[in-house]
C-alpha cells in the first residue's frame, strides 16, 4: 500500500532499520549539514549513505523535528517508491508503453485492465486534509521552521526540498518542481527556479501575456512578447524601459509523501503533471486541497504549505549557495516569493536535504532517475542499450551510453538525441560506446574508450544551453558540450585499419580453472 504522508514513510523507515533519531541539541545553522555530510559519506561498506536522520532536539526551534537524508541509500530508494529494484518501475513503464492500438473488439475488451489501472493514477481533490489543521493568514513566520543554512558561504538559510508548485498560464496544467527558497525574511524568499526549468517558463509565459496586455503590446501582442523575452533575456534580468507588471500564484509543499517529493525533481515531459507521475509511482492517487489564497492544489498530506505570488517586475538577488557541484552556485537575479498563508499540520516535521560533494543523498535520487526513464528515452533514441550518469558527474556534467549500432554515424546521431531531450541538454559530455561494453563498469568504459578513439575524428563539439550551475561556461546558461564516439569504426566511416581481438581467456581453460577454484582460492588464501 502506498504511503499515506511523510510520517507513515517515517515508521517504515523505522520498521526497516533505515532511521537514526538524534535527540542531542543541534544546530540548524551549519551544524545539521556537518554531521549529515558525515553519515551520508561514512556509512558501512554493507550499507553505503548511511541512515535517514531524524533530529528531535533542535536549537531554537523547542518540539521542532527535522527529517534528513530520507532518500541516502540505494535499499531507501526502492522502499521509498515500494519496490525491490528500479527495474520493476521501468518494466511498468514498459508495460504502458507496449500499448496498441486496438484492431477489433476484442483488442478493446483486453484493454479494460489497463485503462482501469491507468485511471487509478490521476489526482484527486478533496475538501480538507491534514495541512488544514493549522491556517494562517495575518501572524505567520517563516522563523518558526528550522530551516537550515547548509555551507558557511551560503547567503542565508534555504528551504531545499520544496515542491513548488506553478500552473500554465496558457494550457492551465500544473508543474510540480523541486526549486531550492532562499530566505530572505519571515514573508518572502526567492524563488530558484533555473532558466529552463517548467516553473522558470511559466513565470516567462505569464511575462508573455502581460507584454500582450500592455498598452505597449496592443494590436502586436507576438511582437510585444518577442520583445519583452529579448529586453528580459527570457526573463533573467529587468527589462530596461517600460515592462509589464502583475502577479503569478505559487504554492509551496514542504514534507510530502515520498512518492511526491521524487516527482517533484523528475525530468518529465511539461505535458505530464508530477502529480499523474507520482500516482503513477504509488499506484494510487495523490489527494490533493485547495490553497486558502491562491488557486492552486497541493497535497493534502503535507507537512508544511507557502502560499504566495511572485511580481512579473520584480527580481533579488539569490545565492551564494553550496550546490551539488561541489562549488558554491554564484549570485544571480531570481523571483521573489512574496508569502500570503502559511497552512501545516500540528506539530509539522521539516523535511529538507542537503548537497554539496557527492556522493551525497541527491546522487541516490539521481540514479533512480536515470534507471527509472531509460525507456523513456528508448521511445526517441531506440538504438540505446543502457545509460550511466556517473556520481562524481553530477548528472548533467557526464553521460556514458551504450548502443546497437546498426549504421555509420549513428553515435553522433544519438548525441545530438540527447541534447534535444529536455533535461539532457544540459549534458556536458556524452560517451557513446557499443552495447557490448557495460556502462556501468568504469573501469571498463574508461579501457575501451580510451583506446577506441582517435581524438580529432572521434570527439564532436557544439554550443546549446548550459546548465544555470555551470560555473565555468563562457557566459550564464551558454556554452559549449562535448561528445565523443568511441563506438568501433567501421570502414563506411572511413576506418581502413584491422581492428584487433580483445584479449579473452577461451572457455575451455576457464571451465577448467573454475572446477578447480574452490581448492585454489584457499591455496591462495583468497577465501
Amino acid at each position: 500500500m502506498a504511503y499515506e504522508d511523510l510520517r507513515d514513510w517515517i515508521a517504515a523507515l523505522e520498521r526497516a532499520g533505515e532511521l537514526r533519531r538524534i535527540t542531542t541539541e543541534v544546530d540548524p545553522i551549519l551544524e545539521i549539514t556537518e554531521i549529515t555530510d558525515r553519515v551520508s559519506k561514512g556509512g558501512r561498506a554493507s550499507s553505503p549513505g548511511g541512515s535517514a536522520l531524524l533530529f528531535e532536539n533542535i536549537k531554537g526551534h523547542p518540539g521542532h523535528q527535522v527529517l534528513i537524508n530520507q532518500f541516502g541509500s540505494a535499499r531507501r530508494m526502492n522502499l521509498a517508491l515500494e519496490v525491490n529494484s528500479l527495474d520493476e518501475i521501468a518494466d511498468r513503464i514498459r508495460h504502458f508503453m507496449d500499448v496498441k492500438s486496438p484492431q477489433g473488439f476484442l483488442d478493446k475488451v483486453k484493454m479494460l485492465p489497463i485503462l482501469a489501472e491507468m485511471g487509478k493514477f490521476f489526482p484527486k481533490t478533496v475538501s480538507t486534509g491534514p495541512c488544514k489543521e493549522v491556517i494562517r493568514k495575518d501572524n505567520f513566520s517563516l522563523d518558526w521552521f528550522p530551516i537550515l543554512q547548509c555551507w558557511p558561504k551560503d547567503a542565508g538559510r534555504f528551504i531545499t526540498l520544496p515542491c513548488v508548485i506553478t500552473r500554465d498560464p496558457k494550457t492551465g496544467k500544473r508543474n510540480v518542481g523541486c526549486y531550492r527558497l532562499q530566505v530572505y525574511d519571515e514573508r518572502t524568499t526567492a524563488l530558484h527556479w533555473q532558466r529552463q526549468k517548467i516553473g522558470a517558463e511559466h513565470y516567462r509565459e505569464a511575462l508573455r501575456r502581460a507584454a500582450a496586455q500592455s498598452d505597449v503590446g496592443a494590436g502586436v501582442p507576438a511582437r510585444a512578447a518577442v520583445d519583452i523575452m529579448a529586453r528580459s533575456s527570457g526573463g533573467a534580468v529587468l527589462a530596461e524601459g517600460q515592462r509589464p507588471a502583475g502577479k503569478m500564484e505559487v504554492a509551496v509543499a514542504i514534507g510530502t509523501d515520498p512518492a511526491v517529493t521524487f516527482s517533484s525533481i523528475v525530468p518529465a515531459p511539461p505535458d505530464v503533471e508530477e502529480y499523474l507521475i507520482a500516482g503513477f509511482l504509488r499506484q494510487k492517487p495523490v489527494e490533493l486541497v485547495k490553497c486558502e489564497t491562491v488557486d492552486l492544489e497541493v497535497p493534502a498530506t503535507s507537512e508544511i504549505v507557502l502560499e504566495g505570488h511572485v511580481h512579473l517586475d520584480e527580481l533579488r538577488t539569490e545565492g551564494p549557495f553550496g550546490d551539488h557541484t561541489g562549488f558554491y552556485s554564484l549570485e544571480d537575479l531570481y523571483p521573489v516569493f512574496h508569502l500570503s498563508c502559511i497552512t501545516h499540520r500540528k506539530n509539522p516535521i521539516y523535511a529538507t536535504t542537503i548537497v554539496g560533494k557527492p556522493p551525497m543523498e541527491d546522487a541516490w535520487m539521481g540514479k533512480a532517475v536515470e534507471r527509472i526513464f531509460l525507456p523513456l528515452m528508448k521511445l526517441t533514441i531506440p538504438e540505446l542499450v543502457d545509460i550511466n550518469l556517473p556520481v562524481e558527474g553530477i548528472f548533467h556534467n557526464l553521460m556514458i551510453v551504450s548502443i546497437k549500432k546498426s549504421y555509420p554515424g549513428q553515435a553522433r546521431k544519438v548525441m545530438n538525441a540527447i541534447w534535444s531531450l529536455g533535461q539532457a541538454m544540459f549534458t556536458k559530455c556524452i560517451i557513446v560506446v557499443d552495447e557490448d561494453i557495460n556502462v556501468q563498469d568504469i573501469g571498463d568504459v574508461t579501457l575501451k574508450v580510451l583506446n577506441h578513439i582517435d581524438p580529432e575524428r572521434d570527439i564532436q563539439f557544439t554550443l546549446g544551453p548550459i546548465d544555470s550551475l555551470d560555473h565555468a561556461s563562457r557566459l550564464p546558461n551558454y556554452g559549449s558540450k562535448m561528445g565523443i564516439d568511441a563506438t568501433r569504426k567501421w570502414a563506411s566511416e572511413g576506418f581502413t585499419r584491422p581492428w584487433p581481438d580483445e584479449i579473452l581467456m577461451d572457455s575451455k581453460t576457464k571451465a577448467l580453472v573454475e572446477s578447480k577454484w574452490k581448492k585454489l582460492a584457499k591455496e591462495l588464501g583468497l577465501e
